[in-house]
């Protein structure tokens, strides 16, 4: 297995936005395609919003679920 995730450009970087699934709003950090895959077999990539809440911690989500705020 190779690189486990890359960086995506994505038009909301740095801007604020809010995730649809919790309602938690932040700054959009980071933009990857990640390989969460469990064995070495089957590679599974999924894209994931990397987002900075008001507390200073960062959360993931489904790059889908986030709009700008």
């Amino acid at each position: 297995m190779g690189e486990q995730y890359e960086y995506l450009p994505h038009r909301l970087l740095r801007k604020r936005v809010r995730d649809v699934a919790s309602g938690l709003e932040g700054e959009l950090m980071a933009v990857v395609n990640e390989n969460v895959s469990a064995c070495v077999l089957r590679e599974h990539w999924v894209e994931l919003a990397y987002m900075r809440g008001p507390s200073g911690r960062e959360i993931s989500t489904d790059v889908d679920n986030i709009e700008a705020v």
